[in-house]
C-alpha cells in the first residue's frame, strides 16, 4: 500500500435472506477520525459494530457513512406490531374522558392507529442481527472501492511529494555549497571598508581575525543543514511507507521550515537567502498537499 488520500467515495450493496443493504461512504480532510454513521430509524444498536469496521480500514478523515435497508415484503409483514396494552390504555382514557364530557363514543380502529406508537415497525435484536449480515457484506464492498479510491489519488500525490522533496535536497546541497564562501567574502568586505576608511588593517591583525571569527560563528548553519538533510530523508521514507503517515509528515514539514527559517535568519548572503526563499515556497507547496494524506 501506498500513501492513500483522505477524500474518497464508495458504495456498496448486497441481498441477504430478504434483506437488501446499501452503503455509501464520501470522506473530506479531517486531522483525527472522524466517522458520521446514518443509520435507519431503529437500527442504533449496529452503529458500534460499523464503527469498528472502518476503523480497522481506515486512519484519518472525516467519513460520512449512509446505511439503507429494504426488507423483503415477508420481512416487513413480520417486523409490523400492534401494541396491544397501549391501544388497550388510549382506550379507556379516551372512552373515560367521553363519558366525564358527555362525548359520543366513536372511537374506531381507524382512529385507534392514528395515535402515536399503537402500530410499529418492529426491530427485535433478531431483526437487527438478519439486519447486520448484509449491511456488513455491504459495508465491506463499500470500503474496499472507497480505499482504492484514495489509493489512486495517493499515488499521484506520493509522486508530486517525491518530486518537491527532490527539488529541496537540491537547494539544501546548493546552500552547503555557498556556506563556505559566507566568512571569506565577508572578510574581503571588511577589509575593503577598513581600507576606505584609511585604516591600514592587515588581514592577519588579531582585531581582525576575533571579528571575521565572531561573525563565521553567527552565521555558522553546519547543524540546520545537517538537520534539514536529516528530515529530508525521512520524508521521502515516509513518502513510500506502507502506513498512514499524514500526521508525520505534516510534523516533519513543521521542522523542516523552522530549520530553513533559523538558517535565513541566520545567513548574512544574498544567494543564500534567494535559496531560502524558494525552499520555503516549495515547502508551503508540500505542506498543502500533506493535509490531503491519511
Amino acid at each position: 500500500m501506498s500513501l492513500r488520500s483522505m477524500t474518497g467515495y464508495g458504495r456498496g450493496q448486497t441481498s441477504i435472506g430478504g434483506v437488501a443493504a446499501t452503503v455509501e461512504i464520501s470522506a473530506v480532510n479531517r486531522k483525527q477520525l472522524d466517522i458520521q454513521c446514518a443509520l435507519p430509524r431503529g437500527m442504533g444498536a449496529l452503529e458500534a459494530r460499523a464503527i469498528e469496521l472502518i476503523q480497522s480500514k481506515v486512519a484519518r478523515g472525516r467519513l460520512t457513512v449512509d446505511v439503507t435497508v429494504d426488507w423483503a415484503d415477508v420481512a416487513r409483514r413480520k417486523a409490523v406490531r400492534l401494541d396491544e396494552p397501549l391501544a388497550a390504555a388510549y382506550l379507556d382514557a379516551l372512552r373515560s374522558g367521553a363519558r366525564s364530557l358527555n362525548i359520543k363514543d366513536d372511537l374506531g380502529m381507524k382512529a385507534l392507529i392514528q395515535l402515536p406508537d399503537v402500530v410499529q415497525l418492529a426491530r427485535p435484536q433478531e431483526d437487527l442481527e438478519r439486519a447486520w449480515k448484509p449491511i456488513e457484506k455491504a459495508l465491506q464492498h463499500a470500503l474496499k472501492e472507497f480505499n482504492a479510491m484514495r489509493a489512486r489519488e495517493g499515488r499521484v500525490l506520493q509522486q508530486d511529494l517525491q518530486m518537491r522533496i527532490g527539488l529541496l535536497e537540491k537547494l539544501v546541497k546548493a546552500i552547503h555549497k555557498r556556506a563556505p564562501a559566507v566568512a571569506k567574502n565577508y572578510r574581503k568586505k571588511l577589509l575593503a571598508r577598513l581600507k576606505q576608511a584609511g585604516l591600514d588593517a592587515d588581514q592577519r591583525d588579531d582585531r581582525v581575525l576575533r571579528e571575521i571569527a565572531l561573525f563565521a560563528d553567527r552565521c555558522d548553519i553546519t547543524e540546520e543543514l545537517t538537520r534539514l538533510e536529516s528530515h529530508l530523508n525521512q520524508a521521502r521514507r515516509m513518502a513510500r511507507s506502507r502506513s498512514a503517515t499524514g500526521r508525520s509528515l505534516d510534523f516533519l514539514a513543521q521542522e523542516l521550515f523552522r530549520e530553513i527559517n533559523t538558517i535565513g535568519s541566520k545567513a548574512n548572503d544574498s544567494a543564500i537567502l534567494q535559496r531560502v526563499v524558494d525552499f520555503k515556497t516549495e515547502l508551503e507547496r508540500i505542506r498543502e498537499q500533506v493535509q490531503n494524506i491519511e
